[in-house]
């Protein structure tokens, strides 16, 4: 399968005033945010997308947009990205929120927290795995199994995508950082998910791009096989 580069879109009005978003229509990036999000044409410079997906929000779709103008690509956006739906809760002082008995559930039990007037947790997940899932096996038909691609959505998303493809239980979801602009990194193969970055806010990704292997592997496909005491962080390796 492809690998997708997990991309939170960069900090928001909504993040340095210290409100949850949500689905809240408008929520743009802050002039910090501009600037992460054209730094990413630098950082993914080395690394040939063939495909970007992104969250409909407006946020997601300016992080994207100096990279899809660097790249060419015709940006998809997809529902399934979307934050998650806080109902109630979009729009509202997160320090506010924190006084909230469903604050508790949120924080240590996740995966029965449901927002009032919104969705759950549980329910958000599965909807994000399921969207990522779909386009990567789309990217992979058309574009090969060696293809890496982008899918731009939000922190709380992201770190649930990651606990999945980690084999964690969403319970444990809260213990994952992502931050504004960072890039986590998924290669999913038919039998386990591979986590190659999380949370990575630093330098160029080239490093991300699978290699092409020198001889055909008998299954077709690249291994799903973990790397017996670790990679050795060689871009020629098989």
């Amino acid at each position: 399968m492809a690998t997708v580069i997990l991309l939170r879109h960069g900090r928001s009005t909504a993040n340095t005033a210290g409100v949850l978003a949500g689905r809240t229509a408008g929520v743009a990036l802050d002039e910090v945010g501009r600037a992460q999000a054209e730094r990413l044409v630098s950082r993914l410079a080395d690394v040939p997308l063939a495909a970007v997906v992104t969250s409909p929000l407006l946020r997601c779709r300016q992080t994207v947009a100096p990279l899809v103008k660097a790249t060419g690509l015709t940006p998809r956006t997809d529902a399934r990205l979307s934050e998650v739906d806080y109902g109630e809760w979009s729009g509202r002082p997160l320090k506010e929120l924190a006084k909230q008995p469903l604050w508790k559930v949120v924080q240590s039990q996740p995966s029965a927290a449901v927002f009032p007037g919104g969705e759950g947790l549980a329910h958000m997940q599965v909807r994000a795995v399921t969207g990522l899932r779909a386009h990567d096996a789309r990217v992979t038909a058309e574009h090969g199994e060696h293809a890496v691609w982008v899918a731009c959505t939000h922190g709380d998303v992201i770190k649930a995508v990651l606990a999945d493809a980690l084999g964690q239980h969403l319970d444990l979801f809260q213990r994952t950082v992502v931050d504004p602009a960072s890039v986590s990194v998924i290669r999913y193969t038919d039998t386990r998910s591979f986590v190659l970055r999380m949370n990575d806010c630093g330098g160029e990704l080239g490093g991300i791009v699978p290699p092409k292997p020198k001889r055909r592997r008998r299954s077709g496909g690249l291994s799903s096989d973990a790397v017996v005491g670790g990679s050795t962080g060689r871009k020629d390796r098989e």
